[in-house]
Parts: structure tokens; sequence; C-alpha cells
């Protein structure tokens, strides 16, 4: 089988496993008792085990095998989650993150993670990675006497025919050291070891009570491989703690004496025979639930209903996209010329063909559209890892992880994100002496938000950190000859802060691996205005920054109120629009130099965008009483005169292209039905 055409889908679902991993590794350091979420690890990393034995990922599927079989003993409650053994899943997860992302550049996946792997033996083996012995749990142990299994005439003939197959059929007897602390954890990795070459038919004691630990120091079972007895015997000695192990070659002849010389021992009477047959079938019945019940659990949740999910190449999304972008242009077109001719029939048809267009047009766009919790949900994890490292306690806030925006946009915006974090991780967010000594609790927050304004997604990393010191980074721009003497005296504290993001610049007096290089923000700005998006920073001194970066959403059709102003057609998006009014000449006033207008117990900025867009043909300050739009940016309004209204109208963004500067206020253009092109106003641009 060609696996290559499933490498796509592997990628993807490992990511998603591996995330999911993350998340919930997060729950559990909070709520290490909780089961539950080690049940829903384990089958996450169940299912990636499987997933990577299948496509032939060996060092994936083992790594993955070890953190099994760490989970298994806590899951088992045999062991209690402690600080050692969450970094060493976390590290294991960043190892699989790194073999994952070798896969997907064209790699085997192959990673020297031998080191993890001790460490996760190691607490398997009852050890702290380093040698110290964590305490054991007390559990209640009662002492089996003898080793014989009696088989009953299911298991007895299934080992009888496996045999007559030319299978292996194995008498395996294994003792553990007295010394050992953790009996359940090495019966467990034996009957591990043996499940990977084979079948245990029955044991003695069961599987459950050597599980609860209720067995002196030995255990034997009946076993069907294609392994030899000589090899066997060598690996089970190579597990840790373990004394002797005999292991038995059986052919039909033995099996049968070993098997009735079990039955004519217990058989010393009629009641003793019948009760100990009966007491068989019931530990033989509990034994196989119990292993159909452990396969089951290793196995991930099997749905009842089949997946209604799919996945879709971007670029068909893409061609979708303007394929429909031209039929809403001849819509709009369509919709023009019914209103000249005046049919009725005609009418009808296009007002339904635009119904239909209409609800097309809501799933192409949802199609594209992804919540931005997709790039959010790693960030939790690397604060984590972050604050660790630095011996800093910070609490990461999230707040509109369900806002959306284009996929095309989700899939760059990660990295920018990841350095402005760690920036504010770094040297945002003070060490803990420091709060203190500032009044400020020990524990930092960084808060972590997105939300829509008008055609635009807005990103929000804010923290209660130190702030931004400006004459300090006045002072290292000068040195290094970012400003100049006579630019730096009339700077206002936005633009001070803004050479932050100046190539190689950076104010930190150590160097260290998590930022303080100067090849941080300068990257994150670049990336930004890729993307058509502006970063920008606020700060207080001593009480905490924000980075606010505005991204396009990048539909390519919007909603949009069509006006006029002069001999110009303009569409302002109606996402960014509060309301429509109209505004007296007596109520406008001048107030420390802006023009103002009362609106609702407030007063707001009014601008005109004739004079904006040096329009001709059109002057307010003539007429006593003038149309206005009020549009917002988040929580803060503006107020924009127009000459007049045309109608909302469903409308498709086109670029300016490359050979057009890019215009402050104008966030693209649009073909309206008559054939004119139309500029799509950008709100945000005007509102500070």
């Amino acid at each position: 089988m060609d696996m290559n055409q499933y490498l796509s889908m592997f990628i993807d679902e490992s990511n998603d496993h591996l995330q999911s991993l993350n998340e919930n590794m997060l729950e559990l350091e909070n709520r290490p008792d909780d089961l539950g979420i080690v049940q829903v690890i384990f089958r996450s990393a169940h299912t990636l085990k499987g997933m990577a034995a299948t496509m032939g990922f060996e060092d994936l599927s083992s790594l993955t095998h070890q953190m099994e079989n760490v989970l298994d003993l806590v899951r088992n409650d045999k062991l209690k989650m402690q600080e050692f053994i969450f970094d060493t899943l976390f590290q294991s997860l960043d190892a699989l993150q790194l073999m994952v992302q070798d896969i997907t550049q064209g790699g085997e996946g192959k990673a020297d993670v031998s080191s993890i792997v001790s460490s996760l033996q190691a607490i398997v083996r009852g050890e702290e990675p380093g040698g110290k012995q964590p305490k054991p749990e007390e559990k209640e142990a009662s002492s089996f006497n003898g080793s014989a299994i009696q088989l009953d005439e299911f298991q007895f003939s299934v080992l009888d025919q496996s045999i007559t197959e030319g299978h292996k059929v194995l008498y395996i007897e294994v003792a553990i050291r007295k010394d050992c602390q953790l009996k359940a954890a090495r019966a467990y990795l034996v009957f591990d070891l043996l499940e990977r070459y084979g079948e245990v038919v029955k044991s003695y004691p069961s599987v459950q009570e050597i599980e609860q630990e209720k067995f002196d120091r030995s255990f034997s079972l009946y076993y069907i491989t294609q392994k030899e007895a000589a090899e066997l015997k060598s690996l089970i000695l190579n597990l840790s703690e373990i004394e002797s192990a005999e292991v038995v070659l059986l052919d039909h002849e033995s099996l049968t004496e070993l098997n009735s010389g079990v039955s004519e021992a217990a058989a010393t009477s009629a009641p003793a025979l019948a009760e100990k047959k009966t007491e068989s079938a019931v530990t033989s019945s509990a034994n196989q639930k119990e292993q159909k019940q452990t396969k089951e659990t290793a196995r991930p949740a099997a749905s009842s209903t089949p997946s209604r999910t799919i996945r879709v190449d971007i670029d068909r999304l893409d061609v979708l996209m303007n394929l429909f972008s031209e039929l809403l242009i001849d819509r709009s077109r369509l919709e023009q010329l019914a209103y000249e001719v005046k049919r009725s029939d005609l009418t009808e048809t296009v007002e339904h063909m635009s119904r239909v267009s209409s609800d097309l047009q809501n799933i192409v766009l949802k199609l594209r559209m992804v919540q931005v919790d997709s790039v959010f949900n790693r960030f939790p994890r690397m604060v984590r890892d972050l604050a660790k490292s630095l011996d800093k306690k910070i609490d990461l806030i999230i707040t509109g992880a369900e806002t959306e925006l284009d996929r095309t946009v989700i899939d760059e915006i990660g990295d920018p994100l990841v350095h402005l974090l760690r920036n504010a991780v770094d040297h945002g967010v003070e060490h803990i002496d420091e709060r203190v000594a500032a009044g400020k609790p020990e524990t930092g927050t960084i808060k972590l938000r997105a939300f829509h304004s008008g055609n635009h997604v807005f990103i929000e990393i804010e923290d209660d950190g130190k702030g931004i010191d400006r004459d300090k980074i006045l002072q290292k721009a000068l040195k290094n000859g970012v400003v100049k003497e006579s630019e730096a005296a009339g700077m206002t504290d936005e633009q001070v802060y803004m050479l932050l993001f100046a190539p190689g610049f950076s104010t930190a007096e150590i160097i260290s691996d998590i930022s303080g290089r100067g090849v941080g923000l300068d990257v994150v700005k670049s990336k930004i205005e890729s993307l058509s998006g502006v970063v920008s920073v606020e700060s207080k001194l001593g009480q905490g920054t924000k980075f606010s970066v505005q991204l396009p959403l990048t539909l390519s059709i919007i909603s949009a109120m069509l006006i006029k102003v002069g001999i110009e057609k303009y569409a302002i998006p109606l996402s960014s629009i509060v309301e429509t009014g109209l505004i007296q000449r007596n109520q406008i006033r001048k107030v420390h130099g802006y023009t103002m207008i009362p609106y609702r117990d407030t007063h707001i900025p009014l601008m005109s965008l004739s004079e904006l867009f040096s329009v001709p043909g059109f002057d307010e300050r003539a007429e006593e009483e003038t149309e206005i739009v009020v549009v917002h940016k988040g929580d803060r309004l503006a107020a924009l005169t127009v000459e007049d209204f045309i109608g909302q109208s469903e409308i498709v963004i086109k670029n300016l292209g490359k050979y057009l500067p890019s215009i402050q206020g104008v966030a693209g253009a649009t073909i309206l039905g008559d054939g004119q092109v139309a500029l799509i106003i950008d709100p945000n641009a005007f509102i500070k």
C-alpha cells in the first residue's frame, strides 16, 4: 500500500492530537488527581502511536509508547503525577512536535530522544530521573500460594489448537525481587513486553489482581507466540527488578499433563472440584472481561456516527471565492438592468437569484474563516514553559478566541504573536521580587484578546509589567544611530515606542535564548505589514504595555454602505458603522483644535471625507445640515461627513494593485453594478 497518499492526513491529525495533548496536560497540571483527564491524554497518545506505526514512523511510535507506559500507571492509580513527571512528558511532546515537523518537511521523523526515553523508563521503574526514589504508594497486598494455573475447556482448546497450527505455546513463571517497591509496575512491564510478541491466554493471579498488587512476588501464565523460549526469557530478565524467569515450551502431551496435574491436585473431593471449576470459570470470565475493557480503553473512543468533516485544499477555496466574486458583480449588474427595464417577471427572477446567491455567499465565506483559537491554543503551554524557565509567575488570560480570520492570515500570524508574547514574558512582566517591591501581586498577568472592528481584526497583547522606559529607548536609539538628536526632541511617546521595531534594536542588558537579540520585533513588523496589517504600542511606565495588531479580514465579499461625496462614490463596511444621521452646523464645536460634535452623552471627532480625500464638487460648510456616518474602532467612535447615501450592497473587494502605493484610509476598491469603481474606506485609519 502506498502510504504517501495518507501523509497529508497523518500530519494534520498528528498536529491535532499534539495540540490536544498539550492542552490536556496543562489542564492536568492544574488538577493532577483528575484521572478523567489522564484517560483522555492516554487515548490521544495511543491513537498517535497507532497512526505513526501504520505510517512506518518507528521513532515517533516508540516514544509515544514510552509515554503510554507512564500514563497507564497513572490512570490505573499506581503512580501519582509529580512535577518531574509533568516536565518529562512535556519534553516528550516537544520531541514529538519536532518529529512531525521533520515529517512535514519531507524527513522520516527521526530524532535523538534517548535521554527522554531514559527518563520515561526511570519513571516507570519508580525512580525520579536523576536517581531519586519517589515515595511509593501504600497498597494492601495479599499473598497467594502456588503458581499453577487451572485452564477451562475453552482455554485448553485454544492452546492445544495453537500447537497444532505451528505456534509456540509457553508456560512462564516470573519472580520479582523482594526489595521491589512497585511490584505492579514491574508486572505491567512483563505483560507489556509479552503482548508485543504474542497473546497471554491465562495468568495466575488474574490480570486485575496483579494490577492491584494482590500477589506475593511471582505470577505465571500461558502464552502463545512465534518467539523462541530462550529469547523471551532473556527479554524478561533484561527488565528492571526481575529476579527470575522460567519459560517452558509445551507440546500436546506436556500441556495435557500440566493441566491434568493441576486438576488432580485440586480434585480432593467432588464438591471441591465443582467449587474449583466454578471459581476458575468466574476468574476466567473476569479476566477476559478485564482484558477486553483494557483493550477498549486503550483504543480511541469509537464514534457511533461517521465523521462529518472533510479537509479541503485552500487553493480550491481560493478558486471558488474568485468565481463567486465574478458572479456577484454580474448579479449587481443584473439587478440594475432589471430596475431599468421594469419587467415584473425579470425583477422576480433576479430577486430570487439574489436571495439564493446571498445564501451561497454566506456558505462560501464561512468555508474560509477559521477561529483564531487555532493559533491561540498553543500559547498557554509556551507561556507556562517560559515563565518557569525565567522563575516568574504569569497568568495568560485569553479572550475573543472565537473571533474568525481568513485561513491565509491565520497561517501567517502565529510567529509574530509568538515574538510579542515572548517579549511580554521576558521584558514586560517583572520578576517576583520586583513585583512585590512595586506593590504588585506576585503573579503577573498577560491578556491576549481578539475582536472584530470593521473589515479588520484586532489582536492585543497587554501585560501589567514595568512598562516601556521612553528615555532608555531614546538613549539606545541615539547610541545606535537609529535617530538623530534633532529628531529625538520632537518625537511623541508612540513614535519612540515604535523604535522597538527598528532592525537590530534591543534594550536587553543580557542576551538570552528567549529574547534580547534584537531579531524579534523587527520581524514582527515586517510580517504584519506583509499581511497588510499594522502594529502599534501603548505603554505606561510601571503599569504595563499593550501591543495592538490590526489585520484585514481579507474577505473577498463584504456588506457595505454606498455613499456619494461630490463626484465620487465610496463604500464603508457595515461592520464599522454604528449609525447614520444628520448634524446641524450649529452643533459643531472646536475643542483643543479638534472638530467635535455631541453624540449621546459625550463628544466625538468629526471628519470631512471631502477634505480627507480632496474630493471636488462638495463642501459641507456651505450646508446647514450634513449627513454623517458614525463609525467605531473597538470602543472608540468618530463621525464622517458625506453628501448622500446610495444604499446597502454586497461588494467584492479588489486589491488596488502593486503599482499604487498604500493609501491611508483606503482598504481596496470594488466594481459597482453600473461598472463604476468605488473606493472602500477603512474607518480604522481615521480613529486614533
